[in-house]
C-alpha cells in the first residue's frame, strides 16, 4: 500500500515534462546530478549556524555595539501587583477602558496608575536594542557574504546573462561544485532561521516571515530534487541583493546614525523594488512561467514550483507597501527610520503621569464640588 502510494506520488508524469523522469538525474559518464539526499547535508550546516551565531554576537556584535555606541534605555520596572500580574498574562497586555476601571477598583490604584504599569510592563516584555543590534549584525554578515559570493559564481554563467539558458538540456544539466555549496548554504541558514525563531525578536509580520521562510525552504528543496538548480541560484541571488542593506540600516538605526541609516534605508528600498517587483517577476518568473510553456508541455512539478515563487510575491507586495510607508515618513528628513514591523517603544514620562494624574483629581474633585453646589442651590431654592 505504502509503496504503491509512493510510486504515485513520485511518478515521473507529475514532476517532469513529458518523455523524462528520475531517471535522468543518476550520475552517468562523469555527469554530477542533485539528489534528494543531498539536503540532509543541510542539517549539520544549520547547527553550524546556530553555534557560530551564539559566537559571532559575543564577540563581534557585542564589541561592534559597544563601538558604535549602542546603549539600553533605563526603563522603570513595573511594581509586583498580582491582581495586573494575572490581568496581563492571561488575559490582555492591552486592557480595555473598562477593564481599566474595574482593575482600578480592585487594586485601590488610579487609572492612570493602571495604564502606567501596563505600560512599563509592556516595555519589560521588549527586546533590548542591543539584542536588536546582535540580530541585525549577524544577518547583515551573512547577506552580504551570500550575496557577492553567489554573484561571484554566477556571473560568469550564461543562464545568468540569458535566463532561457535556465531550461537548455533540462532536466539533464550536470551539477557545478559552486551551485551544490550554494545551495546547501543558503537552505542550511534558512533552516537555522526558523531553529531560532522562537528566540529572536517577533515583529508585527511575524506570520509572514514564517511563511515567506517555509515557502523559501520548500523552493529552494524543490528546486535542487528537480534540478532546477539554475533558476534556484537567480531566484537566492536576487534575495539576498537587497536584505543586507536591510540589516545595515538598522545597525546604524540602533546607533542613532540618522543620516547614515537614511542613507542606506533609501538604498535598500530601491534595490527591493527594482530586484523583487521588477527583476523577480518580469524576469524570472517570466523565465520559469512563461518561456517553458513555449518549449515544453505544462505538468504539476512546474505549476507547483510557480506556485511558490508567486507566494514569495505576493510577500515582496507586503514588505514593499510596508518599505514605502517608511520612506514617506523620512523622506521630509523629519525623522530617523523606523522599522514598521517592530513594536515601538511606549516612552510616556512619569512626569507626564503625574500631571495627567492631578489632572484627574482635579477634574474628579471639581466634578464633586459642583454637584455639592447645585444640591445646595436646589434645596435652598425649595
Amino acid at each position: 500500500m505504502l509503496s504503491r502510494l509512493s510510486e504515485l506520488i513520485w511518478a515521473d508524469w507529475i514532476w517532469f515534462p513529458e518523455g523524462y523522469g528520475w531517471d535522468d538525474l543518476k550520475d552517468a559518464d562523469g555527469n554530477v546530478y542533485p539528489k534528494v539526499r543531498d539536503l540532509w547535508a543541510t542539517v549539520p550546516i544549520a547547527l553550524c549556524f546556530l553555534v557560530l551565531r551564539k559566537i559571532f554576537e559575543q564577540t563581534v556584535g557585542l564589541p561592534l555595539a559597544s563601538m558604535l555606541r549602542v546603549k539600553d534605555k533605563h526603563l522603570a520596572q513595573a511594581p509586583p501587583n498580582p491582581i495586573l500580574e494575572s490581568h496581563f498574562c492571561n488575559k490582555s497586555k492591552h486592557p480595555a477602558q473598562s477593564a481599566t476601571e474595574n482593575l482600578s477598583r480592585r487594586t485601590g490604584c488610579s487609572v492612570r496608575q493602571v495604564q502606567r504599569w501596563f505600560r512599563q510592563r509592556r516595555n519589560q516584555d521588549r527586546p533590548s536594542k542591543l539584542k536588536k543590534f546582535q540580530e541585525a549584525s549577524w544577518r547583515f554578515i551573512f547577506y552580504f557574504l551570500a550575496f557577492f559570493a553567489g554573484l561571484a559564481v554566477l556571473i560568469d554563467k550564461p543562464w545568468f546573462h540569458d535566463t532561457k539558458n535556465m531550461w537548455k538540456d533540462f532536466p539533464k544539466m550536470p551539477l557545478l561544485p559552486s551551485q551544490y555549496w550554494y545551495y546547501m548554504i543558503e537552505l542550511g541558514f534558512y533552516f537555522s532561521l526558523v531553529c531560532s525563531v522562537a528566540s529572536d525578536v517577533k515583529r508585527k509580520d511575524f506570520k509572514e516571515q514564517i511563511i515567506h521562510h517555509v515557502a523559501t525552504i520548500l523552493l529552494i528543496s524543490f528546486s535542487w530534487m528537480v534540478n532546477y538548480t539554475r533558476t534556484g541560484t537567480l531566484i537566492m541571488l536576487v534575495h539576498d541583493a537587497s536584505d543586507y542593506l536591510m540589516e545595515l540600516a538598522k545597525m546604524f538605526n540602533y546607533a542613532g546614525w540618522k543620516r547614515t541609516c537614511n542613507f542606506i534605508f533609501a538604498s535598500f528600498a530601491a534595490v527591493f523594488i527594482i530586484s523583487r517587483l521588477i527583476v523577480f517577476p518580469f524576469w524570472i518568473i517570466h523565465a520559469t512561467f512563461v518561456y517553458p510553456l513555449t518549449v515544453i508541455r505544462p505538468f504539476f512539478g512546474l505549476c507547483f514550483f510557480n506556485g511558490l515563487l508567486f507566494v514569495l510575491l505576493a510577500l515582496h507586495v507586503f514588505w514593499a507597501v510596508l518599505i514605502l510607508r517608511i520612506a514617506v515618513k523620512f523622506l521630509p528628513g523629519n525623522g530617523i527610520v523606523e522599522d514598521e514591523r517592530s513594536d515601538k517603544e511606549e516612552t510616556e514620562s512619569e512626569e507626564e503621569d503625574d500631571v495627567c494624574e492631578r489632572r484627574e483629581k482635579w477634574k474628579n474633585g471639581h466634578v464633586q464640588r459642583s454637584r455639592f453646589l447645585n444640591n445646595n442651590h436646589i434645596r435652598k431654592m425649595d
